[in-house]
């Protein structure tokens, strides 16, 4: 059997194989705003992140629209 991912929600805590979303609370106390755009992404390095447990953030157009979900991390290799 293959091994089972999740995106989780806003009361669940990361666990292996989980992705965690960065908050819109994350994102304005580390990169000052709750809309990042690629332009951010250089950036990521600032959320707090676990071997095994992957990240992701929605990415914004210029207008401010949602455009694409950005996901990263990396194995506990």
């Amino acid at each position: 059997m293959g091994a089972f991912f999740r995106v989780v929600g806003p009361d669940d805590i990361p666990d292996y194989n989980t992705v965690e979303p960065v908050t819109a609370e994350e994102a304005r106390e580390l990169l000052g705003t709750d809309k990042l755009t690629r332009a951010h992404v250089k950036d990521f390095d600032v959320f707090p992140r676990s071997r095994w447990i992957g990240r992701c953030a929605v990415l914004h157009d210029d207008e401010g629209n949602p455009r694409e979900i950005h996901f990263w991390g990396h194995s506990g290799d």
